[in-house]
């Protein structure tokens, strides 16, 4: 199915805060999704919501109320629940080529591509996918790493996800179920046809992420000859050496009062790019690696996404054999 767009400057309303996005990162998460963030951010013809996962489409007219240990300080604090809300986030958005966001809960969301189709019909969606049993793993390594996980054991969380799923914890603890991605994606093909996606493996992204950046660019039609920088790391995964110190990262990065403290002194561009290198270099010297994944888990996890896997190669139409690979 070919869908005409909208040029981005007809969807504005004449600088009144009505401006929407003409393009959305729906996920995978833990996929590599910040770093494209950042990278597209970079370039001078395209416009990224100041709040990176705004989760709107997946939340819209709710108040979240789910349940996991860390919810409360994590998911259920979204405050982009509204239309109204949701456009203050592309308010400054001027005469950039291409407006987007990226909020990786959309993919997995069923509520997401029914409501991106009604406000923004002519969207073009970017997906990157990992290996789902790699995938699970990085995000469970990703919540112990923010004191969100009780379990220090990535098999136990597993066993307990059906549980945890029940007692209604938020899809950032549904490690294995965000994995099967055949009927995610086949929701979106169904809704907005293949031409308005571009699906990209995070294999591609870490061995070449400049050929990936490219030809996103191309897709959202903005000059794919611009050269981001594509050297820094981001959201570093890794166990925390120190728990003392990880409290101090976790405190800081929620600190609105030395936000505030900085705001008199510094312009808004700098200050930000000085606080958040500020909080990486104290993450970064105090995370150490995290231990492989057990093959006994390997197995088990890849054998029950393969049917999922074989699914989805037929969908996207590449060769997706080294997922099914157990080493």
């Amino acid at each position: 199915m070919t869908r005409s767009r909208i040029p981005l400057s007809e969807v504005r309303d004449g600088g009144n805060g009505e401006t929407m996005p003409d393009f959305l990162i729906v996920g995978a998460a833990k996929s590599g999704t910040t770093a494209l963030y950042h990278y597209l951010n970079q370039h001078p013809q395209v416009y990224m919501s100041p709040e990176k996962e705004p989760r709107f489409f997946a939340l819209e007219g709710q108040r979240p109320d789910f349940r996991g240990p860390a919810d409360h300080r994590g998911i259920n604090r979204c405050r982009f629940t509204s239309i109204e809300a949701y456009r203050e986030l592309f308010r400054e958005a001027s005469d950039e080529k291409a407006a987007g966001e990226a909020s990786t809960l959309y993919l997995y969301s069923p509520e997401a591509p029914e409501n991106i189709a009604r406000h923004v019909p002519d969207a073009k969606l970017l997906v990157v996918l990992r290996n789902p049993v790699d995938r699970a793993y990085s995000a469970f390594l990703f919540m112990l790493r923010d004191s969100r996980e009780p379990l220090d054991d990535f098999s136990l969380a597993l066993e307990d996800e059906q549980r945890r799923i029940a007692e209604n914890w938020g899809p950032e603890y549904h490690y294995r179920r965000r994995g099967f991605y055949y009927p995610q994606l086949k929701r979106y093909f169904e809704r907005f046809g293949r031409d308005s996606i571009r699906v990209y493996l995070y294999d591609d992204l870490m061995e070449d992420p400049e050929s990936v950046v490219r030809d996103m660019f191309r897709f959202l039609g903005v000059d794919d000859t611009f050269e981001p920088d594509v050297s820094s790391k981001h959201n570093v995964s890794g166990v925390p050496a120190s728990k003392v110190l990880q409290r101090a990262y976790l405190f800081l990065r929620g600190s609105s009062s030395l936000k505030n403290a900085l705001k008199p002194l510094l312009p808004p561009g700098l200050r930000g790019k000085l606080y958040s290198r500020a909080l990486r270099s104290v993450q970064s010297r105090n995370l150490k690696k995290a231990p492989p994944l057990s093959p006994r888990v390997r197995r088990e996890l890849t054998e029950i996404y393969r049917d999922d896997i074989m699914q989805l190669q037929d969908l996207i139409q590449r060769d997706l054999s080294k997922w099914l690979r157990q080493s």
